[in-house]
C-alpha cells in the first residue's frame, strides 16, 4: 500500500471517529439537527475513499470515479446544511439541488479527458470550491464574529482555496488517469493536505458547538427559572463587566425593589399566586427598563434594576414608573380587588471608585426608609462621601 492509499484509510477512520463525535455531542446542542448534518456530512465524505480504494482494485473505474466525486461532493454539501442550521442561515435547497445535478452531469461528460487536462481539472474542482465559499459566506453573513467562527471561516476559504489549487496541480503533476492519480506524488500531496484541513475543520465545528453549549449553560446558571430575570450571579458579573468598560459614562444608577406584605400573598393565596406575583413584577421591570438595562431577581422578593449612564434623579423617575404601573395593575392568580404594591431604593454611582456592594448597601438603606415610612414609595439614597472615601482608601491599600 502505497502513501496515498494509507492516507485514504486514515481520512476515511477520522471522518468515521468525527460522525461518532458529532452523534454525541448533537443532544447537548441548542442546535441538535446541526450535530447531525455534520456527522451525515463525515459520513457521507467518508465514502469517497472507499470508492477510490476501489479504483485501484476493480475494473468499474467510471463508476467507482463517479462515486468517490458524488459522496465527496455530497459530504460538502451536509456540512453547508450543518451550517446553515448552527448559524441560522438556511439552504437554498432548489439551488444546491440543481448545482449538485450539473456538477455530477459535468463530471461524467469529463471522465474520458486526461486527469492532467484544464478542463477536467476544473470541472472536477469548481464545485468544491463553490460550496466551500458559500459556506464561508453564511459564516460570514450570520454576524457571528467568535475566535471559533473567524477560524471556521479561515478554514472553510482555505479548503476552498485547496480544491481549486487542486486543478492547477492536477494539471502540471497527476496522471492522465484514476489509477495514475493514485500512484502519483501530487495524490500523497493532496491527500495530506486533505487530512489536514478535514480534521482542522472537524475540530473546529465541534469547538464552535461546544463553545455554544459552554455559553448556554453559563446563561442558564445565571437566569432565575421564575423570573426570566437574571439572578444574583449574573446581576453581578453583568453590572461589573459594565463598569469595567473604559468608556463606561458615570454616574450609573442602582434600584433595588421589594414587594409590599409580600408573605401575606403566599399564606392567603398559596406559592402558585405568589408566583405570578413574581412573574407581573418582573415583567413590568422589563417594561420599563432600557436596551442596556440589567433586571434581576436577587432572591425571594427582592429585585434589582442597573440603569447604566443615568443619574438618580432619572433612576427615581423609572423607579415611580414602574412604582405606579405595578400597583394599578391587576395580577393573575388573584382576586379581581386585590392590587400589590412595592418599595423602592434608588442610589446612583458616581465613578468606578465606588464598589457595586457599597452602592447596593446604600440603596439597600433607601429601600428600608421606603419600607419604614409606609411602603408603596421611592426614597433616593443620602450618600456618605466619607464613608465611601474611606471605602476606596481602604481597597487601595489592599
Amino acid at each position: 500500500m502505497n502513501g496515498a492509499l494509507f492516507l485514504l484509510v486514515v481520512n476515511f477512520l477520522i471522518a468515521q471517529l468525527f460522525c461518532v463525535f458529532f452523534l454525541v455531542i448533537a443532544g447537548r446542542s441548542r442546535f441538535p439537527a446541526a450535530g447531525r448534518w455534520f456527522a451525515a456530512a463525515f459520513a457521507t465524505a467518508s465514502l469517497a475513499a472507499v470508492f477510490e480504494l476501489l479504483i485501484r482494485f476493480d475494473d468499474f473505474d467510471r463508476l467507482w470515479s463517479l462515486g468517490a466525486f458524488a459522496s465527496l461532493l455530497l459530504g460538502v454539501y451536509l456540512i453547508r446544511v450543518g451550517i446553515g442550521s448552527l448559524y441560522v442561515f438556511p439552504v437554498n435547497i432548489g439551488g444546491a439541488l440543481l448545482l449538485f445535478g450539473i456538477s455530477l452531469g459535468v463530471n461524467l461528460l469529463i471522465y474520458d479527458l486526461p486527469r492532467n487536462s484544464w478542463i477536467h481539472s476544473l470541472g472536477y474542482q469548481l464545485p468544491f470550491f463553490v460550496v466551500e465559499m458559500v459556506s464561508a459566506l453564511a459564516v460570514y453573513r450570520s454576524g457571528r464574529r467568535g475566535y471559533g467562527d473567524r477560524t471556521l471561516m479561515a478554514l472553510l476559504l482555505l479548503t476552498g482555496l485547496h480544491f481549486l489549487s487542486k486543478s492547477y496541480f492536477a494539471v502540471i503533476t497527476a496522471g492522465p488517469n484514476a489509477q495514475a492519480y493514485l500512484t502519483s506524488t501530487y495524490a500523497l500531496v493532496s491527500q495530506s493536505l486533505g487530512a489536514i484541513l478535514v480534521v482542522s475543520t472537524g475540530l473546529t465545528l465541534l469547538a464552535v458547538i461546544v463553545v455554544d453549549i459552554m455559553d448556554e449553560a453559563k446563561s442558564r446558571s445565571e437566569i432565575d427559572p421564575l423570573s426570566g430575570l437574571l439572578n444574583r450571579r449574573g446581576f453581578f458579573e453583568r453590572v461589573n463587566r459594565v463598569i469595567a468598560r473604559p468608556i463606561a459614562a458615570f454616574p450609573h444608577c442602582v434600584i433595588l425593589v421589594d414587594l409590599d406584605h409580600f408573605k401575606a400573598v403566599n399564606d392567603t393565596y398559596g406559592h402558585f399566586s405568589a408566583d405570578q406575583v413574581i412573574v407581573k413584577l418582573a415583567q413590568t421591570l422589563m417594561e420599563h427598563a432600557p436596551a442596556d438595562g440589567v433586571c434581576a431577581r436577587l432572591g425571594g422578593e427582592e429585585f434589582a434594576v442597573f440603569l447604566p449612564s443615568t443619574g438618580d434623579a432619572t433612576g427615581y423617575l423609572f423607579a415611580q414608573a414602574v412604582r405606579g404601573n405595578f400597583s394599578s395593575d391587576k395580577l393573575p392568580g388573584l382576586p379581581e380587588h386585590v392590587r400589590l404594591t412595592a418599595s423602592f431604593g434608588v442610589c446612583a454611582m458616581k465613578n468606578a471608585r465606588e464598589p457595586i456592594d457599597v452602592i447596593l448597601q446604600a440603596a439597600d438603606k433607601a429601600l428600608y426608609e421606603a419600607k419604614k415610612n409606609g411602603r408603596n414609595r421611592v426614597v433616593r439614597a443620602e450618600r456618605n462621601e466619607s464613608e465611601l472615601t474611606a471605602y476606596a482608601a481602604r481597597q487601595a491599600r489592599a
